[in-house]
């Protein structure tokens, strides 16, 4: 299984300071089939929505259960949005795309037309 470690940063430090950047936590139990496919949705989604402006720091509560508190992690896998603010939280595998980027706040929600 691929480890976490080696896909935690991709930040562009060419990057333009004056552009947004994304700081994301994913909070993970172990290196499990559950929280690789969280890892590979999440970076996924930054690619396509995100290049070059995003990093991904992989938090393990196996190995660091007290870092959990910091951010009232309460289910894994649970990606935090630490910037832009305001800071939101997205529980599970990100697999279904159109959730994930409305939580995450890539995408307004969809607007109902009542007409």
């Amino acid at each position: 299984m691929e480890s976490f470690e080696s896909l935690t940063q991709n930040f562009d430090p060419a990057t333009d300071e004056a552009v947004e950047r994304w700081e994301l936590r994913l909070y993970v139990a172990g290196k499990t089939q559950k929280s690789m496919t969280a890892f590979n949705n999440l970076k996924r989604l930054c690619e396509e929505h995100l290049k070059g402006r995003y990093s991904i720091e992989v938090i393990d509560l196996v190995e660091k259960p007290q870092l959990a508190a910091g951010d009232q992690i309460i289910a894994v896998p649970t990606v935090v949005r630490k910037l832009p603010e305001p800071l939101c939280r997205l529980v599970g595998d990100l697999r279904n795309t159109e959730k994930a980027l409305v939580g995450l706040q890539l995408r307004p929600l969809p607007t109902v037309d009542n007409a």
